[in-house]
């Protein structure tokens, strides 16, 4: 039995993409809200998953957003959108009526549903406490893109990605169970944890990394650079007392993550490059740019990840994005 009569997942790119396509194939009911061009293409035509191997097109239920769809007692709300459009997802969803099975109105989503929130950073969780009663913090380890209208590649299989999950901002209960079962079901090793702050603070030391995809130069630099922008993260995370797990990093608890290819995609591009590549807004703001909120804060110093978080945001920047000019 599942933990969510029905599961709706907010944001149809790379990760919303892969949530809905994977539980869906595992007999769940999936709803998939997708804005635009691409979730015009989807509800015609399906979801297009390529795969090592292989190209699935998944038939899904999809909205276009709140307007459109009737949330019910029982939904779980999977919030997949990036970072920085959180908020705006966050506001419009939350205060939406609930319907029971007999078409009467319990309460709004806030008070009634769960929302289970897949960004990168650590401020999506408390955006959500303020509206919503139980929240679910998910940190996901994903190879996963999203470039193309209508579909998404998904370069990994047995896993297709890691999920730590657990309640915001701590403990554990039932529902939490349950939904980590569903992943597991779903093609995802995923973990039940008490501690989801230290998990996405892991995380986020990885993707203060991201911005580099978009900077040009060697690769003694770019792994200079890498290690320079977390060993700032890290410093800056124990002046706010912000733990992380032992090791500093996440637990993969042994599962094997790989990353095969799929013909004509090139793999390697992060999440920031993505958002860069459609024309996107960048979550950079919510990674280095975290990390240069905290270093402000707490009274240390975070130069690269705030000169990165310029270069980045800067458009008449664009022709010194190098890593010559970063590392200056």
């Amino acid at each position: 039995m599942s933990a969510a009569d029905r599961y709706v997942v907010v944001g149809g790119g790379a990760v919303g993409g892969v949530l809905a396509a994977q539980l869906s194939q595992a007999g769940k009911d999936v709803v998939l809200v997708a804005r635009g061009e691409h979730g015009k293409r989807i509800a015609v035509d399906g979801l297009r998953v390529r795969r090592p191997g292989r190209v699935d097109v998944v038939e899904l239920a999809v909205s276009s957003g709140p307007e459109d769809l009737s949330l019910r007692d029982g939904d779980v709300l999977l919030l997949a959108v990036k970072a920085q459009d959180a908020e705006a997802a966050l506001a419009a969803w939350a205060w939406e009526p609930v319907y029971d099975e007999s078409g009467d109105i319990v309460r709004t989503a806030a008070t009634t549903l769960p929302v289970v929130t897949f960004q990168n950073g650590i401020v999506t969780e408390d955006l959500a406490l303020r509206r919503f009663d139980r929240v679910y913090g998910a940190t996901i380890a994903i190879a996963a893109s999203f470039l193309t209208p209508g579909e998404i590649v998904s370069p990994s299989e047995e896993p297709v990605g890691l999920v730590w999950l657990g309640r915001h901002p701590g403990g554990s209960d039932g529902l939490q169970a349950g939904i980590v079962t569903d992943l597991v079901e779903a093609g995802f090793a995923a973990f039940s944890v008490d501690d989801t702050r230290a998990q996405k603070a892991a995380k986020l030391l990885g993707n203060l990394a991201n911005g580099l995809d978009l900077l040009s130069g060697p690769d003694d630099l770019r792994a200079e650079a890498q290690a320079r922008l977390r060993d700032e993260g890290t410093a800056v995370l124990a002046a706010a007392g912000i733990a992380l797990p032992p090791g500093e990093r996440l637990d993969f608890h042994g599962v094997d993550f790989t990353v095969e290819a799929v013909p004509d995609h090139e793999p390697g591009h992060r999440s920031t490059w993505q958002s860069f590549a459609r024309g996107a807004s960048s979550e950079v703001d919510y990674l280095n740019g975290e990390i240069v909120l905290l270093a402000r804060r707490y009274g240390v110093d975070a130069p690269l990840n705030q000169r990165l978080q310029e270069l980045l945001g800067a458009a008449h920047l664009a022709e010194r994005r190098t890593l010559a000019d970063l590392l200056g």
